[in-house]
C-alpha cells in the first residue's frame, strides 16, 4: 500500500500566517535614531579657557620617545618621517616641578619635507580639579618654529564630551642641546 505525502500548501499557508500577523508586533532594527540635543545636556555651551605647560622632555628619563622613522629620516634637515609617542607632564607654571595638572599623551609625526612641521595627534588629560578625568583631543599641525602655533581641538570626554575649538601653542623654553622643550599652551574649548 502506498503511503500518501501530506499536502505541503496548508502548512505554508500557516506558517505565513503566522509570519505576517507577527510583523505588527515586531520593530524595525535600526542603528541609529535622532535624538535631541537637551537629552545629552546639549541645552547651552561654555567657553572655557584653559592655560598650563606642556613638558616635552628627551633626554635623561624621557617623557618622548622616537618608535619609528623613514630610511631618509637621518639625511633630512626636517627629520622627515620620524614618529614620537608621548607622555607629557601638564604643569600650571613653567617649572616641570610645579603643579601637574595632566599629561599630553599622543604622538607626534615628522611630516614636512621643506619646514619643521610635524602632524599632532594627542589627548590633554586631566587628573586635577573639575577636569580629572576628562580630556580634549587635538589633531592638527603644528609648525615647530612659528611662534603661536594653532590646532583644531576635534573633541574631548568628561567634562568635555562634544568639545570643539582651539589650541595655541608656543616654545616657553628649548634647550637645543638636550631637544628638552616647555611649551605653553592657551585652549579655548566649547562644550556643554
Amino acid at each position: 500500500m502506498a503511503k500518501t505525502i501530506p499536502n505541503p500548501v496548508p502548512i505554508l499557508l500557516l506558517v505565513i500566517t503566522f509570519y505576517i500577523s507577527t510583523l505588527g508586533f515586531i520593530k524595525t532594527q535600526t542603528f541609529s535614531k535622532i535624538s535631541s540635543p537637551s537629552s545629552l545636556g546639549l541645552n547651552q555651551e561654555k567657553l572655557t579657557h584653559l592655560h598650563f605647560y606642556f613638558h616635552d622632555m628627551y633626554g635623561r628619563n624621557p617623557t618622548a620617545v622616537k618608535v619609528a622613522e623613514a630610511a631618509q629620516t637621518n639625511t633630512s634637515k626636517t627629520y622627515f618621517g620620524s614618529v614620537f609617542v608621548m607622555d607629557d607632564p601638564l604643569t600650571l607654571l613653567p617649572d616641570v616641578t610645579s603643579k601637574r595638572i595632566g599629561y599630553a599623551q599622543g604622538m607626534t609625526v615628522s611630516a614636512s619635507q621643506n619646514e619643521l612641521g610635524l602632524l599632532m595627534i594627542f589627548h590633554f588629560v586631566f587628573t586635577e580639579g573639575e577636569y580629572n578625568g576628562s580630556t580634549i583631543s587635538i589633531l592638527g599641525r603644528n609648525l615647530v618654529f612659528s611662534d603661536i602655533r594653532e590646532m583644531p581641538v576635534v573633541g574631548g570626554s568628561g567634562v568635555f564630551r562634544f568639545a570643539r575649538g582651539y589650541a595655541e601653542g608656543k616654545t616657553h623654553s628649548l634647550d637645543v642641546k638636550t631637544g628638552n622643550a616647555v611649551l605653553e599652551y592657551n585652549v579655548f574649548v566649547l562644550h556643554p
